[in-house]
């Protein structure tokens, strides 16, 4: 459906993106997470048509949109774009923003506009009503109904739920992903928002200083990430030096199955928190003890003591009752740990 191949752009001596490649399938989800300054917003403004790229090239469902010798403009590109906050037109009320750049007669636009404010779950009587009169939630499915409107190939979101409260933001999002699904387009959203990018998407491509350092589905990101990098970005992680041998990690956790039974000699472990299960027990049962922990309701970060090892363990993991400074534990280990730098 979309095609990037060596996508590079640099303003003045600074490159901000470095030969990027994406595909992207027809009516599937991509995010593109990465923190500030990675070049992700730049790359969207690439493939709305707003920015340039200096190399590389651009293809949609066949059609050229940019290489060395083509640059289609964003008018004619048939992507729908859903900025920061939604950015409605003050001066028009809910049915003329969504009404807006629409051909047609009145009563053909009428039409559209009622279909597409049932599709984005918004209440007709809304379609009076002035921007600042509706909630954020509701501003954010009015634009969204604004972009649907052109009957854009693919469309286009600039971490379009990052001005909502937690709560409203999560259903915001879902409501988005599914009607994008159901309308069969394919969408790219952009944001800094680890659980944004894993929740929403069926393809996350995670990009460091304006490059990809991974692509892959939002499962295969978090469970074997590239790198430490990636991993700590994506999520809670406990990394540990480790001896592998024989598909184990011998660590301060002790022997631990490894995704890699080739890895050898010296490396790096990583385990994800909901991998383990920490249970309070005798002090005679294990060398492991509380030596500190934060609660914050749900969840309680962990700072642990192992005999034998000078560095404490920090891992978060679900609350319990009685867990104090001082407490002996026993951790189990689901799953095994992803394998990092080994030699």
């Amino acid at each position: 459906m979309l095609e990037l191949t060596a996508i590079s752009k640099s303003f003045a001596d600074v490159q901000v993106l470095d030969s990027l490649n994406l595909s992207v399938a027809p009516g599937s989800r991509t995010a593109i997470v990465g923190p500030s300054g990675s070049g992700k917003t730049t790359l969207l403004r690439i493939l709305a048509g707003f920015e340039t790229p200096d190399t590389g090239r651009i293809v949609m469902q066949g059609r050229t949109l940019f290489d060395e010798n083509r640059f289609v403009p964003a008018h004619q590109r048939g992507i729908g774009f859903v900025p920061q906050e939604g950015a409605l037109f003050p001066h028009l009320n809910v049915a003329d923003n969504i009404a807006w750049g629409l051909d047609g007669t009145r009563h053909e636009k009428r039409q559209r506009v009622e279909a597409l404010m049932e599709m984005v779950s918004l209440d007709r009587q809304l379609a009076t009503h002035w921007p600042h009169e509706i909630s954020g939630g509701q501003q954010q499915r009015v634009a969204l109904a604004r972009a649907l409107a052109q009957r854009p190939s693919l469309m286009l979101l600039d971490e379009p739920f990052s001005a909502l409260d937690t709560g409203l933001r999560a259903m915001t999002r879902k409501a988005t992903a599914d009607l994008l699904a159901e309308a069969g387009v394919a969408s790219i959203l952009v944001t800094h928002d680890q659980n944004e990018a894993l929740s929403f998407a069926t393809q996350v491509a995670v990009m460091r200083s304006g490059r990809f350092t991974q692509v892959g589905t939002p499962y295969e990101v978090y469970t074997r990430p590239v790198d430490e990098e990636t991993a700590l970005f994506l999520g809670d992680a406990l990394i540990l030096p480790a001896q592998l041998t024989a598909g184990y990690a011998l660590c301060a956790l002790g022997k631990v199955p490894t995704d890699n039974p080739l890895a050898t000699g010296q490396g790096r472990v990583m385990l994800r928190p909901e991998q383990l299960s920490v249970t309070a027990c005798a002090s005679h049962e294990s060398p492991i003890s509380i030596l500190d922990v934060d609660f914050t309701g749900h969840l309680s970060t962990l700072t642990l003591g192992l005999t034998g090892q000078p560095q404490p363990v920090t891992l978060k993991t679900v609350s319990q009752p009685g867990w104090n400074p001082g407490t002996a534990v026993r951790i189990d280990i689901a799953g095994t740990a992803r394998v990092f730098d080994y030699s």
